[in-house]
């Protein structure tokens, strides 16, 4: 197995802890918030898919999912199209209500670019963002991102845990 590979597999993985979050929850669920500066798992789940389409459509020039084809506009968000959730205020984050068929299907139309973007030799020390010192490879890129998604459906998932 190659870098390439192991990433795919990494994002595949991803899409599928998303998916059993998200399967069978009631908008009441998704929406909840242990407490008033909580994120809740609607959130969590939706920063993550809009951090994973941002990151990644930047990385290799092409546009976001979420403008492309329409999801903006289907969450009816009161955000600019550019919003990924980073430097919220917590009343922001309670605006941000999103059932499981829409955040599971947006996520999904997320992996699924990824997984056109993952293909073929990639240049995975390719410097694509120049603003930090040492500057981002594409490598460290896709591989920041992984983190973040895992942790951010991890939570989504203690905070219905803690829910019950």
């Amino acid at each position: 197995m190659d870098a390439v590979e192991v990433l795919r597999d990494a994002y595949g993985r991803i899409a599928e802890l998303v998916h059993g979050v998200v399967r069978g929850r009631s908008d009441d669920e998704l929406a909840h918030r242990p407490d008033p500066e909580a994120n809740s798992p609607a959130w969590l789940l939706w920063h993550q898919s809009r951090v994973q389409d941002d990151h990644l459509a930047a990385a290799f020039g092409v546009e976001q999912v979420w403008t492309a084809d329409g999801w903006a506009a289907r969450f009816e968000l009161p955000f600019s199209p550019s919003e990924t959730g980073f430097g919220m205020s917590a009343e922001d984050v309670g605006k941000v209500r999103a059932g499981a068929e829409l955040l599971g299907g947006y996520h999904a139309a997320v992996h699924a670019q990824t997984v056109r973007l993952l293909q073929g030799d990639l240049d995975l020390d390719r410097v694509v963002d120049d603003s930090y010192d040492p500057p981002v490879t594409l490598g460290a890129r896709l591989l920041s991102v992984v983190g973040d998604e895992l942790q951010h459906v991890g939570q989504a998932a203690y905070v219905l845990g803690l829910r019950r």
